[in-house]
């Protein structure tokens, strides 16, 4: 009598899902589960990448046009509280100027996904600080695009 291995990898992911369950919100789940904008920029505006005290390392790129975050992508290496703020923030910058992009806080992004447990905030805060490095950059090389 053999093992069925899909059979045995369903039941693991399920129990991994109802674990989560337990600790985050559906909304972190859903975007540490289905991220959106993964991946890298071609010619991007502005790069910013950091690791973390957690040893987390997140990278942000954001393209500029007509003085609004056109578009943005991330990257991590982090767990799934890591990829669900790179996820969240990328969407909640979009079309907005840079100086809207620098007015959202940890808290904002914390509200955007229904909150986290107090050992993954530092996720918040990094991505958070990626984004400001990432703008930081745009405007160190990019003054041309500046409005």
């Amino acid at each position: 009598m053999g093992i069925d291995i899909d059979e045995l990898a369903k039941r693991l992911e399920t129990q991994v899902l109802e674990d989560a369950r337990g600790v985050f919100s559906e909304m972190v789940i859903e975007y540490a589960y289905n991220p959106r904008n993964v991946g890298e920029i071609s010619n991007a505006d502005g790069v910013g990448k950091i690791t973390g005290t957690c040893g987390d390392t997140v990278q942000i790129q954001i393209r500029v046009e007509d003085g609004r975050i056109s578009e943005s992508r991330f990257m991590t290496d982090g767990c799934g509280t890591s990829i669900a703020c790179g996820s969240m923030l990328t969407e909640m910058i979009e079309d907005k100027t840079i100086e809207e992009a620098l007015m959202i806080s940890s808290d904002d992004l914390l509200r955007s996904l229904d909150g986290l447990p107090d050992e993954y905030v530092h996720c918040s805060v990094l991505a958070v600080n990626v984004l400001r490095e990432a703008i930081a950059d745009y405007r160190e090389l990019r003054p041309d695009k500046q409005t």
